[in-house]
């Protein structure tokens, strides 16, 4: 603070001529501004500007040191009021990656007014259900729902997600409903096809812990909403998220199974790399995510309507 105080003494100084004018729009008293001068002065070993009881007259090295000073305190200008409050400016590109499913529902349909609050950003989202590699492909930002596994990579928990296992009305009437969780391994069940998608398995709680099952079926599919549609067609059960299928559970065209064993929810997340500083581009959309995603009105109105 010292330091930059007698950068901007001196700035005040050089341009207005004097100590008293300098005082005046610093508010302080002459002397003040002068003990400043003379620290400055003697923190880097050079006369900056010559002071007689008539005029102030600034050396070679001062001139010098003058312009860059000026342009150091427009960028701190710049750079306080790129964060202030309704001075947000970022640019820049991001890319982001989410799943499939997810991403066109959640992440896809919000990028428009992103962009539009910050026009100076570009976005290229990925979509995909595999776990993507964001260090070695060069991505921002991920979004990622369910339980994230152990890396140094940091993430912002967005919001919760509750997972349920789902069949259609004709699939159970066909294949009989499932009382406990290890009954699935005598059904139909609609998995991933890769294990890096759901790490652990399907989650439940049993007397109170949460276990990891793998349930499996003849179809598998690296895609949540190929998954997702072979469901509603009858092909056997899901263990699918709350915002995928809470239309159709409440229209009928789904019934969910084994509510009694349901996991506790696990989390939304953006996820990125560990770095020094996090571009402002790059922070504002993880804000723009857990600002939209913690609103439970947003939940309501993007549930999609059948």
């Amino acid at each position: 603070m010292d330091k930059l105080k007698q950068i901007e003494s001196f700035t005040q100084v050089a341009t207005k001529g004097s100590l008293t004018a300098a005082a005046l729009v610093e508010g302080v008293a002459p002397a003040v501004i002068g003990r400043r001068i003379d620290a400055l002065e003697s923190r880097l070993g050079v006369k900056l500007m010559v002071r007689t009881t008539r005029r102030i007259t600034l050396t070679h090295e001062g001139s010098a040191f003058l312009e860059d000073c000026q342009r150091l305190l427009a960028d701190l200008n710049n750079a306080e009021a790129s964060v202030s409050a309704g001075g947000v400016k970022a640019s820049g590109y991001i890319r982001v990656t989410a799943p499939a499913g997810f991403g066109r529902r959640h992440v896809a349909t919000l990028v428009p007014r992103f962009i539009g609050l910050h026009p100076d950003v570009n976005v290229s989202l990925s979509l995909s259900d595999r776990i993507v590699d964001i260090v070695n492909e060069g991505v921002d930002c991920a979004v990622r729902v369910g339980d994230l596994p152990d890396s140094s990579l940091v993430s912002v928990r967005l919001a919760d997600n509750r997972r349920l296992c789902v069949a259609s009305p004709a699939y159970l009437q066909r294949a009989g409903i499932p009382t406990q969780p290890s009954d699935l391994y005598q059904h139909e069940c609609l998995t991933f096809s890769s294990d890096a998608s759901q790490p652990r398995g399907w989650a439940f709680t049993l007397e109170g812990v949460t276990t990891h099952l793998r349930p499996s079926g003849r179809v598998d599919c690296s895609d949540g909403q190929v998954l997702h549609e072979w469901c509603l067609a009858g092909l056997g059960i899901a263990w699918r998220s709350m915002w995928e299928v809470e239309q159709d559970v409440a229209s009928g065209r789904l019934v969910s199974v084994l509510d009694e064993f349901a996991s506790p929810p696990n989390g939304i997340y953006a996820v990125f790399p560990q770095r020094k500083h996090l571009p402002l581009r790059v922070r504002l959309w993880i804000d723009f995510l857990k600002h939209t995603y913690g609103d439970a009105t947003y939940w309501m109105a993007a549930s999609p309507q059948g």
